[in-house]
């Protein structure tokens, strides 16, 4: 059963091998679903910090280049708060979940890592 997991028969290409990083997935199986939700977690908190990132580059270029004029600058400040309070709300809310898989679990980390029970 492993060797089926990890290789695969194709009858018009021969043997080929599952790449590296979809191994964990066990075949699609459910065992694979925290797996997934766990990347796609992942991959929007980055998206979330590239995001942070630019939009601090463009504010901060309007704020340099506003000239005195005060609804630039205003706009400019706006959006630079904005974006604070977005990091923010990011990161409480994993505040937020470590302290209720605390409270609830007695663990922090109980609500960031997915697991699914199965019989």
């Amino acid at each position: 059963m492993k060797e089926k997991i990890q290789t695969l028969i194709a009858q018009d290409f021969g043997k080929v091998d599952v790449p590296p990083g979809l191994v964990g997935f066990k075949s699609g199986g459910i065992a694979g679903i925290p797996l997934l939700i766990s990347i796609v977690l992942r991959t929007l908190i980055v998206i979330a910090g590239i995001y942070a990132v630019f939009n601090f580059v463009i504010a901060g270029y309007a704020f340099m280049s506003a000239g005195g004029d005060p609804k630039r600058i205003q706009d400019a400040t706006a959006k630079i708060w904005q974006t604070v309070l977005g990091l923010i709300v990011t990161a409480g809310a994993f505040v937020i979940a470590a302290i209720i898989g605390q409270i609830l679990f007695n663990s922090p980390t109980a609500l960031l890592q997915f697991r699914v029970f199965v019989p």
